[in-house]
């Protein structure tokens, strides 16, 4: 069996409705994941954008946004940042010290966690990820 989890980019997309991921994730069902990384991005990202709301109809928007990101969410499985990703995750720091900048930290613990269940990551980002040996990596918007 094989497993894909999105990078959090990629469920962004999938929230809008982006048709080839859509037909994807339809496609290959419970073969696709997300992490709980993703997740605390997303949650994060909409808890700035609702407490800097200011209008009702913005309310409106930015909670049904929300709503539908809690849907997804329920639905397709979570991958935890467990002790194994854990240490994958230091492994990676420790040999490859140009991945410690501190805007990839949330996409290694996402890698981190996929090298841990054997996924391949679906994501955009490739000149950041093909650094990492032995990740498997596709683009889903092509």
């Amino acid at each position: 069996m094989s497993l894909w989890i999105l990078d959090t980019d990629h469920v962004s997309l999938l929230l809008v409705g982006h048709p080839q991921i859509s037909r994807r994730v339809t496609e290959l069902g419970s073969d696709v994941a997300i992490t709980v990384v993703t997740v605390q991005e997303l949650f994060n990202g909409w808890v700035v954008q609702i407490n800097n709301a200011r209008e009702a109809k913005d309310f409106v928007r930015l909670y049904g946004k929300f709503s539908r990101t809690i849907t997804l969410c329920k639905r397709v499985p979570i991958k935890d940042f467990d002790q194994v990703a854990g240490d994958r995750y230091q492994q990676m720091l420790m040999e490859i010290p140009s991945l410690s900048k501190r805007r990839l930290q949330k996409d290694l613990r996402i890698v981190a966690i996929a090298l841990s269940v054997g996924a391949t990551v679906v994501t955009r980002n490739y000149r950041d990820f093909s650094q990492i040996p032995g990740l498997l990596l596709e683009n889903w918007t092509q």
